[in-house]
């Protein structure tokens, strides 16, 4: 379903959450969503509206994340940053969004998303390889070579090795689309 809410409104909702540095990532994870989805077949402008869309909750205070997203797990209750994808797809669903791949991705950021969700696996991948970040670049040629799930895949695994070896417990549903690759 096509969103009858414009971008630049969204644009505006968004840049008045967060931070400039925030926006600033942001607006390069939109881009990058959006070239990544053109070059794999996919809807460049959804890609685009679900990577503005994706970190409106991050800058949020604690307790407005715990409101807008309760936690479901041990690793949210420990972490509740992690709920920032959630509490963002309440938020772009507040503001009119209803396109569901869309919502999914914006949720799915932080801890993957189901393999079918190709605007999902876009905005997941130009998150963790936008070049403001300096690493991943290789998944990010990967998926501009239009090879996306090859770099959905790396992406994933990344996360997973990096946390294990910090020591940091991995959320259920990174582990679950981790076993699902």
């Amino acid at each position: 379903m096509k969103n009858k809410v414009s971008i630049a409104s969204l644009e505006e909702k968004v840049k008045a959450l967060v931070r400039p540095e925030r926006f600033a990532h942001i607006l390069r994870v939109a881009e990058l969503a959006r070239e990544i989805a053109r070059n794999n077949g996919l809807d460049p402008e959804r890609a685009y509206l679900a990577a503005l869309l994706h970190d409106a909750a991050r800058d949020l205070p604690e307790e407005e994340l715990l409101r807008l997203a309760p936690p479901k797990n041990e690793v949210e209750r420990a972490h509740p940053l992690a709920l920032h994808g959630r509490a963002a797809r309440v938020l772009a669903r507040d503001w009119g969004v209803k396109d569901e791949e869309v919502l999914e991705a914006v949720e799915g950021h932080v801890f993957g998303v189901d393999p079918q969700n190709g605007i999902g696996m876009a905005l997941y991948v130009a998150d963790v390889s936008e070049p403001g970040r300096g690493v991943n670049g290789e998944i990010r040629e990967l998926a501009l070579a239009g090879r996306l799930l090859e770099a959905y895949r790396r992406a994933v695994r990344n996360k997973v090795e990096y946390l294990q070896k910090k020591g940091i417990p991995v959320h259920p549903r990174t582990l679950e689309v981790y076993e699902e690759l």
